[in-house]
C-alpha cells in the first residue's frame, strides 16, 4: 500500500534472454625438447574481470575477421571435420578456420609466439591483427593445429563461450617477441611447465579438466598424428556432461 492506501502494483523481474555463447579458440602449446613434456601457461592480469589471477592457456574470442586470412597450410581433413560436427545451421569452412586462426592470434597477442612458417615473398594480410605476422613474412600454419576438446559456458551466465582446444608443438613457433609476453599483455608470468606443475596452479576447474584430456591424447598419439578423439563438455539435461566423438 503508499501512503493513499491504494496498492502498489509488485514489479516482476523481465525474463533474462538466453545468450548465445560466442565461438573461441586456446591453445595448448607443447614442449617436447626435454626429458618430460611441458605445456605454456600464464597468469590472468588482476584487472581482469573474467578470472584474474588464474593460470590459464593463451586464448579467447574468435573474430569473424579471422576467417578470411591466409594460410600456408590447412588444417587437416579430419580436424575439419570434427569442427564441423556440432556447428549446426552455421556450419561452414570459413567459421572452422576462424576458429583455428583466432587460437594463433591470441597465442601472438598473449604470448607473443607466432605460430608459423615464413615465406619469401610478401604475406599479404591487411588486417591490422596480424600485422606482425606480415611484418616477419609469416604466414600461419594450421596443419599443425589438432582439435581435441570443445566447452561450453553453462547457460545463465553473464559471459558464455563455446571454446574449441588445439594441441601444437612448440616446434611450430616461427619467432618470438623478445619481451616474452604478447603486446595485449593480458598474460603474466608466463611459463613452460609439467602437467603436474600446471596441476598445481590457481587454474579454473575446466582448464584442469583439459589439462588431464590434454596429457591422455598425448600419451596415446605422442606425435599428434590426426584422428585423435574430440572431448566435449556442455550441460545436457541439468547436468554438465562429457562426450566423445
Amino acid at each position: 500500500m503508499n501512503d493513499q492506501g491504494n496498492a502498489i502494483p509488485i514489479q516482476k523481474d523481465k525474463p533474462i534472454a538466453p545468450i548465445r555463447p560466442r565461438d573461441a579458440a586456446s591453445l595448448l602449446l607443447i614442449d617436447r625438447s626435454g626429458k618430460d613434456l611441458r605445456i605454456l601457461m600464464g597468469k590472468r592480469h588482476m584487472r581482469h574481470v573474467f578470472m584474474p589471477g588464474k593460470f590459464v592457456f593463451p586464448g579467447g574470442r574468435t573474430e569473424p575477421a579471422d576467417g578470411r586470412i591466409s594460410a600456408i597450410a590447412e588444417l587437416s581433413d579430419v580436424d575439419q571435420a570434427k569442427l564441423l560436427t556440432g556447428m549446426g545451421s552455421r556450419s561452414s569452412v570459413q567459421r572452422c578456420r576462424a576458429i583455428a586462426l583466432s587460437a594463433v592470434r591470441e597465442t601472438y597477442e598473449e604470448a607473443g609466439l607466432l605460430l608459423g612458417r615464413r615465406h619469401p615473398d610478401t604475406v599479404s594480410i591487411s588486417h591490422p591483427d596480424w600485422a606482425a605476422f606480415v611484418e616477419r613474412k609469416i604466414l600461419p600454419d594450421l596443419s599443425v593445429l589438432r582439435y581435441f576438446a570443445r566447452a561450453t559456458t553453462p547457460p545463465g551466465r553473464s559471459r558464455r563461450f563455446d571454446t574449441r582446444f588445439f594441441l601444437a608443438f612448440r616446434d611450430a613457433v616461427a619467432d618470438t617477441l623478445p619481451e616474452a609476453t604478447g603486446p595485449s599483455q593480458e598474460l603474466e608470468e608466463l611459463c613452460w611447465l609439467s602437467f603436474h606443475e600446471a596441476n598445481q596452479l590457481d587454474i579454473p576447474e575446466i582448464t584442469r579438466t583439459i589439462i588431464m584430456e590434454a596429457e591422455a591424447i598425448l600419451a596415446a598419439n605422442p606425435t599428434l598424428d590426426p584422428g585423435n578423439a574430440v572431448i566435449r563438455y556442455r550441460m545436457k539435461y541439468g547436468r554438465f556432461v562429457r562426450e566423445v566423438f
